[in-house]
């Protein structure tokens, strides 16, 4: 029989050289004094990178999404309190306030234990990972994804559908995701699709194509859609962030034929575009 000592101390000490040039694990985040977290990946190793200064929006600053703030932090508040909650789609319009509101749930929520973890879609893959690792935490997790589009096939596509609603192993009940994307059914549509749709005795039969790009979506209990600002709620939400900058009085109502003049450069009206305008003019006028 052939002795493999020799062999399994060779591969032992290659081991050793290529540790010494791996960097070390990081730190476990400790998230009774960590709000939120971004999912990271260096040189093949996965790890949550603590926040140190989330972002400081307020649920009181996101004007004109009433309805979605309402049904959203509802949910929410559902989730932390442990009863059923549902994972949530944020769809629509750019620049209306689908990120900021999950921002703003977070700085809303956490004393109560609420904790956000980012992860980008190109790492979506390593969900499974990031649901292990927090399984066993007291807080409560939303799980962020931004700005979501995929294409068919894209192994991140099937990691997200495996962990909303298609893999063996059940998700914990302290862990929820929250996504944003400008495509309702998060992967582009073609009028291809829909030439294997069938009509069968008055019943409309999608084809496979349809069928996959919907499977996805329907994946999130609770779909927010967002809608462009008219002209008024554009100018409420530039007055509301002019205040909140130190212009008073008179300066804002003087401000508003800059602010249209602002959002018609741009192509725009949305709360994001009136953010700019807002920061723009406070800064100019000191």
């Amino acid at each position: 029989m052939t002795d493999l000592t020799p062999l399994v101390a060779r591969l032992d000490a290659l081991l050793a050289r290529l540790d010494a040039h791996l960097p070390p694990a990081p730190p476990a985040v400790d998230f009774s004094h960590t709000l939120a977290a971004r999912w990271r990946r260096v040189q093949g190793r996965g790890f949550l990178q603590p926040v140190g200064q989330p972002h400081a929006i307020r649920l009181a600053d996101l004007l004109d999404v009433d309805e979605q703030k309402a049904r959203i932090d509802q949910n929410t508040r559902q989730f932390i309190a442990g009863r059923q909650a549902n994972n949530v789609l944020l769809t629509g319009a750019r620049g209306t306030g689908k990120s900021s509101l999950i921002k703003a749930l977070l700085n809303e929520h956490a004393p109560a234990g609420l904790r956000l973890i980012e992860v980008e879609r190109e790492d979506l893959v390593d969900l499974p990972e990031i649901v292990e690792r927090i399984a066993g935490c007291p807080q409560r997790f939303i799980v962020f994804c931004d700005d979501l589009s995929f294409e068919a096939g894209e192994s991140a596509y099937k990691a997200l559908k495996a962990v909303l609603d298609g893999s063996v192993a059940s998700v914990p009940d302290n862990l929820l995701i929250y996504a944003t994307s400008n495509r309702r059914h998060l992967m582009p549509e073609y009028f291809d699709d829909n030439r294997d749709t069938r009509h069968v005795e008055g019943e409309i039969h999608p084809s496979e194509a349809v069928e996959e790009k919907i499977s996805l979506s329907e994946r999130f209990g609770l779909w927010l859609s967002f809608y462009p600002f008219t002209q008024d709620e554009y100018l409420a939400v530039v007055a509301h962030w002019l205040a909140q900058f130190g212009v008073r009085g008179a300066q804002i109502g003087e401000a508003r034929e800059e602010a249209l003049q602002w959002a018609l450069l741009r192509g725009s009206r949305s709360g994001r575009v009136a953010w700019q305008f807002a920061r723009d003019y406070a800064g100019r006028r000191g």
